[in-house]
């Protein structure tokens, strides 16, 4: 793990946040599209994922065929990370990258401490010994509704979480609220109920605060 400090704090960290059906996913190539036309170069990935090791893990995460216990489904998603910010993350950050992630360590204590009731103190304790190096910049937490987003994903073909109920995303979605009362200066809440163009002017009001610009700039 030591290899992982050897990485200077440069570039933009920002994560998109959310349960599903809060419309995170649509609303990225807005954040990269207003990111790049500030002079940012913008490196897209995802978790779980981001990597070899990562996306594998990301076919066994979300199987709907399997049972994964709540200590096998953390063992993969802090495996995956390690590889992810070793791999990916932290050498564009290194570039002086902008880097948006599509969920990161937020959504392991929302779903596993907050959906399946985990204890977050173990949770904190796996994270602390796995050591990692670099937390975000800006998480933007889209926040919706539960009913809604069930709404919205009900057309899909569920995954294993988009399958879990409405009790298990409004646990995760207090976890979510009491991270941001937390740590107020990193989040910013989307309201993410209405449209996607109603979400789209949050976005552009929120990055027009918090985003600063590229260091090549």
């Amino acid at each position: 793990m030591a290899e992982l400090g050897e990485f200077y704090r440069t570039g933009f960290f920002v994560t998109l946040e959310g349960i599903e059906g809060a419309g995170k996913s649509t609303a990225l190539p807005f954040v990269q599209r207003y990111c790049m036309d500030r002079g940012w170069s913008v490196e897209i990935t995802r978790e779980p994922g981001g990597g070899p090791l990562g996306e594998a893990l990301r076919a066994i995460f979300l199987d709907p065929g399997l049972e994964l216990s709540v200590e096998e489904e953390l063992l993969l998603l802090y495996a995956g990370r390690h590889e992810h910010l070793r791999r990916k993350i932290l050498p564009a950050l290194q570039r002086g990258a902008l880097v948006l992630c599509d969920r990161f360590e937020d959504s392991t204590f929302a779903y596993q401490g907050g959906g399946r009731a985990f204890p977050i103190e173990r949770i904190q304790s796996l994270s602390r010994w796995t050591r990692l190096p670099r937390s975000p910049d800006l998480t933007l937490w889209f926040d919706v509704d539960p009913a809604i987003g069930a709404e919205r994903i009900r057309a899909r073909n569920p995954d294993r979480l988009e399958r879990e109920s409405l009790e298990f995303f409004e646990r995760a979605r207090r976890v979510y609220a009491a991270r941001m009362a937390a740590e107020p200066r990193r989040y910013r809440r989307i309201c993410a109920n209405g449209t996607l163009a109603e979400v789209e002017q949050q976005l552009a009001s929120v990055l027009a605060e918090c985003l600063p610009s590229p260091a090549h700039a």
